[in-house]
């Protein structure tokens, strides 16, 4: 598998093309909100597909067909304006994937004391637009539920909003872990306990949810590799082991040498089938079960 492909996640705001030429600067300001999104989404190990504003059918339909292409694994909605759901429906459909709402306001509050000194409705109207983004979202989530299309929603403001941003940063750090899950190779060896029947897994089912490819290692090859160890090996580990972990005094070195040899092969048999290995030290084991449990809950829901 290739384990160098890439989270892309797809970004599109909505607005109405014929806001525009009733509103001067309504089209460039939300365009910018829109790139201000995509900046705060970009990080490492994350390529962002932004199509820019999309404020008609036709090219909703476009960029859905953009979407599929780019082969997004999950589709953020910067909801900025006013917008038809029909400019929305077109986009999130061929893809296939989560949807995320994002009900993001430019600040808290639209400053009433500025606004009522316009003294012009249609500017009003126009500053008003800018702070709609909750408008269409009901219509949206409708359209989205009449559909069956998952989606969530985080609500907010596009600056100094953590607890929006955060609840963000959960949705890429879940796909992430989809993203790996995809495209990774889970090894099974061994064989079932008759008698505790929980413990079956279907390995159709875990390729059917989180992809990836599954492949039977027989305990034998493991065995054969565990006999070839050599006792500078067996040393080498052990040294590993105590410089990694907290060995307890009352651990034997019998036992600590079994485990050792048994390391060794298992590092053989990861390196004769190319597989990459789990971190090994406390502090890594730790932060990845850190990630793992913050995308959990999210991770079960919708992927």
């Amino acid at each position: 598998m290739d384990q160098q492909h890439v989270l892309t996640i797809g970004l599109f705001g909505i607005g109405l093309d014929s806001y525009w030429p009733q509103f001067e600067g309504l089209e460039s300001r939300l365009k910018g909100y829109t790139e201000q999104v995509a900046r705060k989404l970009g990080r490492p190990g994350v390529q962002v597909v932004n199509l820019g504003l999309i404020d008609t059918p036709e090219k909703a339909v476009n960029a859905g067909h953009e979407f599929r292409r780019a082969d997004v694994d999950l589709i953020f909605l910067y909801v900025s304006t006013y917008a038809l759901s029909s400019t929305v429906l077109p986009v999130v459909r061929r893809a296939k994937v989560p949807v995320i709402i994002l009900n993001l306001a430019p600040t808290a509050a639209i400053d009433y004391d500025k606004f009522n000194r316009l003294g012009d409705r249609t500017k009003m109207t126009g500053e008003w637009l800018a702070f709609c983004s909750a408008c269409p979202v009901p219509e949206i989530a409708n359209v989205f539920n009449r559909c069956q299309i998952p989606f969530f929603q985080v609500n907010g403001v596009l600056e100094d909003d953590p607890v929006a941003w955060g609840e963000i940063d959960d949705w890429i750090e879940a796909a992430r872990v989809a993203n790996i899950m995809e495209h990774n190779r889970l090894g099974v060896m061994g064989h079932y306990y008759g008698g505790m029947l929980d413990i079956y897994s279907d390995l159709t089912q875990q390729c059917s949810y989180f992809g990836g490819h599954v492949e039977v290692i027989e305990v034998d090859e493991l065995a054969a590799l565990r006999r070839s160890v050599t006792a500078s090996q067996v040393r080498d580990k052990v040294g590993e082991i105590c410089e990694k972990f907290d060995v307890q005094s009352d651990c034997s070195r019998e036992e600590l040498d079994r485990a050792a040899r048994t390391s060794v092969a298992l590092d053989g048999l990861a390196a004769s089938h190319g597989w990459v290995l789990w971190p090994t030290t406390t502090k890594e084991l730790e932060t990845l079960r850190m990630k793992t449990l913050s995308a959990q809950s999210s991770l079960v829901r919708v992927f």
